[in-house]
């Protein structure tokens, strides 16, 4: 149990102060750019940081161990014009495990149609009912609430759905805004294409799962006898079967088979099976992520 609960630690250091629902890190990295004036990077870097900790998203004021544990990382590789960026940004957060130290990743994607506008020192401030006409506070807002509904999703069967609306909201509003990743039109993996799949009720046994496989699963893996909790996450997993048709066009099983399949290798790569089928779950995961077939599921006894 040592061991897995080694493997996949997500390391960041957190800025503990003055935070709200999120303990977030930022990172901006504009090397592509060249260049010796880098100031704009790092105070652009401090005002997310400050953004995403400093504004009350749920309304909630929580302690600094209920918090969500997240990364927000920018890459920035062209500047058109001396406020006009474009790059990727990849979003990261985890969830603790009950009576251990480990951490699981409850998201870890990367978004390459990012570009924004953005004027040194300027404020930064949400509004919900209406796009910011600078794409920077609406991507980062979008995963927040992204953020926030896979946490509660893990905790309460759909509990996400409130912040899951309010994301859902912000992608409505950044519709026909000259900005990329904002239309269902552009191909499966953009943002509208996660909120929109996210909220239909065929997503319901994905969003189901969140809950069987970290709640009732997950949560009680620290107990010496773990024959039972594998056994339901497990059962859990099998659930996946309903997407094995069409998983390839669902960005949120893409999402979650990419977060979660190293823990998933691990978690069934130690101890006892007796209570699970493996060759079931390794032809399901065979289909599900062929590229790492010989790197994790043939490896399963």
């Amino acid at each position: 149990m040592k061991k897995f609960l080694s493997i996949l630690v997500l390391i960041l250091g957190f800025n503990l102060s003055f935070s709200q629902e999120l303990l977030a890190t930022v990172q901006v990295n504009a090397q592509q750019l060249g260049g010796s004036n880098t100031q704009v990077f790092k105070t652009l870097e401090k005002n997310l940081r400050d953004f995403i900790n400093n504004t009350s998203w749920t309304g909630k004021k929580l302690q600094n161990f209920e918090k969500i544990k997240c990364n927000f990382a920018i890459v920035i590789n062209e500047r058109p014009g001396n406020s006009s960026f474009k790059g990727s940004i990849v979003v990261q957060a985890v969830r603790p495990i009950f009576n251990t130290t480990y951490e699981s990743p409850l998201m870890n994607l990367n978004d390459t149609n990012f570009a924004f506008e953005y004027t040194e020192n300027e404020n930064l401030i949400f509004n919900e009912r209406q796009f910011s006409g600078k794409n920077l506070i609406d991507v980062i807002s979008f995963y927040v609430y992204m953020i926030l509904g896979y946490d509660g999703d893990s905790y309460k069967v759909r509990g996400g759905q409130p912040w899951f609306e309010k994301a859902q909201r912000i992608s409505n509003n950044s519709q026909n805004q000259n900005y990329a990743g904002w239309s269902l039109m552009e191909g499966p993996k953009t943002r509208a294409a996660l909120i929109d799949n996210m909220m239909k009720p065929e997503q319901n046994t994905l969003r189901n799962l969140y809950y069987t496989y970290h709640r009732a699963g997950l949560d009680n893996l620290g107990k010496q006898d773990q024959s039972s909790a594998k056994k339901i996450i497990f059962d859990a997993l099998m659930q996946l079967k309903t997407y094995e048709n069409s998983f390839q066009m669902n960005y949120p099983v893409n999402i979650f088979i990419d977060s979660k399949k190293q823990e998933i290798f691990d978690i069934f790569n130690n101890g006892n099976n007796a209570n699970v089928n493996m060759n079931d779950l390794k032809g399901l995961f065979v289909i599900l992520s062929p590229k790492d077939i010989d790197s994790k599921w043939n490896k399963w006894k």
